[in-house]
């Protein structure tokens, strides 16, 4: 069965380091908490929001190995008052859990997003 988990966090400054090092972070905790391999991931969607420009989080994404996982950036709607240097992911999995059991992970400032998903983690 196709399943989408969700995740979430940001960066202190838009630089190549920092957003590599966060969207590692997100995706490996998104492997771990959801206890998922490279094979059954069928695609990610990466968006970061307009002031994060100095790296595409999927560079993170190849460098864990994802090498044959079709990935995709793109750019947030920028919303005034909205979230800043956030990078979000969907990503899209085979796996047999049900919804209630898949863990969406949201860390740093991005907890805002979904507070009763963070709270949960």
């Amino acid at each position: 069965m196709m399943r989408g988990i969700r995740g979430a966090t940001t960066v202190t400054e838009n630089t190549a380091e920092a957003i590599s090092e966060a969207t590692a972070e997100l995706l490996e905790r998104l492997l771990l908490e959801n206890a998922l391999e490279f094979e059954q991931i069928c695609s990610v969607i990466f968006t970061v929001t307009p002031d994060l420009n100095a790296a595409f989080p999927a560079e993170a994404a190849r460098a864990l190995g994802m090498t044959m996982v079709p990935l995709l950036n793109a750019l947030e709607i920028g919303v005034p008052g909205r979230l800043e240097k956030a990078i979000r992911v969907m990503m899209h999995v085979d796996t047999d859990k049900g919804q209630l059991e898949i863990k969406h992970i949201y860390l740093r400032g991005a907890t805002v997003l979904r507070p009763d998903l963070a709270s949960a983690q």
